[in-house]
């Protein structure tokens, strides 16, 4: 049996909390009990909810270790020379330059309209700009990645000229390395490193960070019929696996993200699910990148609203990610998006201010 610790009862203020609350993953929450979730055979057992003061005293060697990880600073992201602080939450901002994306393919006519997006986007506010040569939308089919290469190196390339921290978000060696050749400084990876086995050499060989995204099945049938016996345990488990496996072939851990992969191969019920509970993972020592900008469950609690229509439920999913300690938000809508966080931070910095 395994046991988990799921922070709870986040509070505005640490002041007069003294060994009653505790900061989630060095950031600017705080937090005065935890629900701890038994697991055997990869189900629960029992819950129960403890107080964050005396909660040592219910700690094994595993338990000890899983708090260190929930409530240690993350160290901040070296892309380049940009550097991306984690004590608070940050933007990414979206360049597909893809077709046949959810969202918004085939939206630029060329490299440099693609490039003037996400400088745009930068001055808006993104830290980092995520460039996509491929869509890994539901039923999307594979792209030869010579293909991917042509679409996103370009892009790339201006963005990373013109100063922008850019990651490239492919789940292919080759395309791998020729976005680090372009300029990127980071992997997006919605396999884990799964896809293609000689990826994870070029990470470990190149050193740039790189966010591994849980999902169950291949684009092309992810979304036919998801199960999960337990989804928050489930994507806890098998993003563990992956972190580990990431380290064990040479990939530095301050090195590795995690994205709990909303939509990829989980139905409603289940990114519903994941989000309540998305700081729990935050025990596994890693930052947390979250992506849930104008997916179909936003569309299906908002009578089928499209996909230009989705803003305000986009908004309310980063706005939950952030209040759970999630450090970079990926998103279409940046402007939107940094706004929200702009006002959200300016109620965490005067509810950390003292008062005496």
């Amino acid at each position: 049996m395994r046991n988990f610790l799921r922070p709870t009862a986040f509070v505005d203020s640490p002041f007069g909390h003294d060994g009653k609350v505790a900061r989630l993953a060095g950031g600017l929450n705080w937090f005065a009990a935890v629900e701890l979730i038994s697991v055997e055979a990869g189900k629960r057992v029992s819950t129960e909810l403890l107080p964050v003061e005396g909660i040592e005293n219910r700690f094994d060697d595993d338990m000890a270790a899983r708090w260190k990880a929930l409530t240690a600073a993350r160290p901040p992201l070296q892309l380049g020379e940009r550097t991306i602080r984690l004590d608070q939450p940050q933007v990414m901002g979206i360049v597909n330059a893809t077709p046949d994306s959810f969202s918004d393919g085939g939206q630029f006519a060329d490299a440099t309209a693609a490039a003037e997006a996400g400088a745009n986007m930068a001055g808006q506010g993104a830290a980092i700009i995520d460039v996509g040569g491929e869509s890994t939308r539901p039923g999307a089919k594979a792209v030869w990645e010579g293909d991917e290469i042509e679409r996103i190196a370009p892009i790339i390339r201006q963005l990373s000229l013109g100063g922008a921290a850019v990651s490239a978000d492919t789940r292919k060696s080759d395309v791998m390395t020729a976005a680090i050749e372009a300029g990127a400084r980071m992997i997006n990876d919605v396999s884990a490193l799964t896809y293609d086995g000689r990826s994870v050499g070029v990470l470990a060989a190149s050193q740039v960070p790189v966010v591994l995204m849980h999902h169950q099945g291949a684009p092309e049938t992810m979304q036919d019929d998801p199960r999960y016996a337990d989804v928050l345990v489930e994507v806890y488990l098998w993003l563990e696996e992956r972190i580990n496996a990431a380290v064990d072939a040479g990939i530095s851990p301050d090195r590795i993200l995690i994205d709990p992969g909303f939509g990829f191969g989980k139905n409603i019920a289940h990114n519903l699910e994941l989000m309540n509970g998305l700081a729990m993972l935050h025990s596994l020592g890693v930052p947390i990148v979250v992506g849930a900008s104008r997916k179909r469950t936003i569309g299906a609690l908002s009578g089928e609203a499209p996909v230009d229509k989705r803003l305000g439920g986009s908004i309310a999913f980063a706005l939950k990610a952030v209040e759970q300690g999630a450090q970079i938000i990926r998103v279409h809508d940046v402007f939107d998006t940094v706004q929200a966080l702009r006002v959200w931070r300016g109620l965490r910095d005067q509810a950390l201010t003292p008062r005496l």
